[in-house]
């Protein structure tokens, strides 16, 4: 069964398909966790907004989420370090403990399963890049504290534990702040003419817009198809396994995360760039047979990120050339927090507030990163690639992705059932399937 472990938890509020025009000082579009806490944050300003959802509020990468509610993003901290500089890593870890807190505070209201659990980031060979995010932590004042020792069912050279960090259940938290919100489902924004966002229903004028879409629909302006690729990766969760005494997850990308719900293990793994060949759910099965032979799986599930060229995400001014328009996306699989920092943010910078950290997460940010040139050459293979099916996004080969049955474009992860139907974004229309050769 492929179904999220929160898919069936709450019966989620159903919303109105937007009919005819609308008028609007806010437009937010896309209904994922991000959307829906910025939504809330204006409810609460008493400013004038709408929310637009091309299908239902969190019915994507929200739903699949793991659920980690935690400032430690594996061994970011160095690498911002060495990148920006000591002030911008204490910045990122300043906001991201601020949404943690915030979280802390909601959550304190609402049923939704929260827990406090420590965080660890552990490698299992690699004492030395431990080493230097511990140094990078010690000259930023996080507080944190190097162990081997870890409820994991092998052993590692060394992890970094952030204490009281926290998980939950978030869609039971969504459903508790959606209900009086504003929100349209099932109304897809198709294009931008330079005055109004134009939908399948209509068209929305207004005086700020936020596109938080995961994946930005947009390409004339921003780079985001050079600036973001999206990255699959799995989750079994297994009962009679046993339960972790926290959250726990690899320094490597292909590594594997642990974290308890209630009396299962919630096993997460099999990275790989959406449109190439990865673990998947195999690699999960394998671990699970070889370490919890006992164990039971419940259910199975997929999701999908967006990374960013320096692992920090894309929060504010969508371009340079589009004033008014504002973006969120390069959540870096840590989109909990992210999603927290950015309603924040994005919320000060609609209402003409300072915010100490618009320059870190500035989308108009310096590109010139190693994963840049990686992604150059992804898209330049697949546009050159003479092959059918084509992605309607920007012309991409599509690739077989025979683990989950569904044509997926590596270039900027847009997905398609194995009749056309779009899965993931950014395309925006659905794939014309004309023969099938897998």
């Amino acid at each position: 069964m492929i179904n999220s472990i929160w898919n069936d938890s709450v019966d989620l509020k159903k919303f109105d398909t937007l009919k005819g025009d609308l008028r609007t000082d806010v437009l937010i579009i896309g209904g994922g966790i991000t959307g829906i806490l910025l939504a809330s944050k204006f409810q609460e300003l008493g400013v004038q907004y709408a929310l637009v959802e091309a299908d239902r509020v969190c019915n994507g990468v929200t739903l699949n989420t793991t659920a980690k509610i935690t400032s430690q993003h594996s061994l970011i901290y160095n690498k911002i370090l060495k990148e920006y500089g000591t002030e911008k890593a204490k910045l990122y870890y300043k906001s991201n403990q601020e949404a943690l807190e915030e979280f802390r505070a909601k959550c304190k209201k609402i049923d939704c399963d929260f827990e406090e659990q420590d965080a660890y980031v552990y490698s299992l060979n690699r004492s030395d890049i431990i080493n230097d995010e511990v140094e990078a932590l010690n000259k930023i004042g996080a507080e944190f504290e190097f162990t081997k020792s870890v409820s994991l069912p092998f052993t590692v050279a060394g992890a970094i534990k952030f204490k009281n960090q926290a998980q939950f259940n978030p869609l039971k938290f969504i459903n508790a702040i959606i209900s009086d919100l504003k929100i349209y489902e099932n109304t897809k924004v198709l294009s931008f003419d330079g005055e109004a966002f134009i939908t399948d229903r209509g068209r929305i004028f207004s005086n700020k817009t936020v596109v938080a879409t995961h994946f930005p629909i947009f390409n004339k302006f921003g780079l985001y198809p050079l600036k973001l690729y999206q990255e699959r990766s799995y989750v079994i969760a297994l009962k009679d396994a046993k339960q972790v005494d926290g959250i726990y997850v690899d320094e490597n990308s292909t590594g594997l995360s642990f974290r308890n719900y209630k009396d299962m293990l919630l096993l997460g793994g099999g990275s790989h760039r959406t449109g190439k060949e990865g673990g998947n759910w195999h690699e999960l099965t394998k671990f699970k047979n070889h370490f919890y032979p006992t164990s039971k799986e419940v259910t199975r599930w997929a999701t999908q990120d967006c990374m960013s060229l320096d692992g920090i995400p894309y929060i504010g001014e969508y371009s340079k050339i589009a004033p008014n328009i504002y973006v969120v996306t390069g959540f870096n699989k840590w989109g909990m927090t992210s999603s927290m920092v950015a309603s924040n943010l994005l919320s000060d910078l609609i209402m003409g507030n300072s915010n100490e950290y618009s320059d870190l997460y500035l989308p108009s940010r310096k590109i010139c990163h190693p994963q840049l040139f990686e992604n150059i050459i992804e898209s330049t293979i697949n546009l050159i690639t003479p092959t059918a099916p084509r992605c309607p996004h920007l012309g991409c080969a599509l690739k077989w992705n025979n683990a989950e049955r569904s044509w997926d474009c590596s270039c900027h992860g847009s997905r398609f059932n194995e009749d056309g139907k779009l899965l993931d974004n950014p395309a925006t229309a659905d794939l014309k399937i004309k023969h099938r050769n897998h």
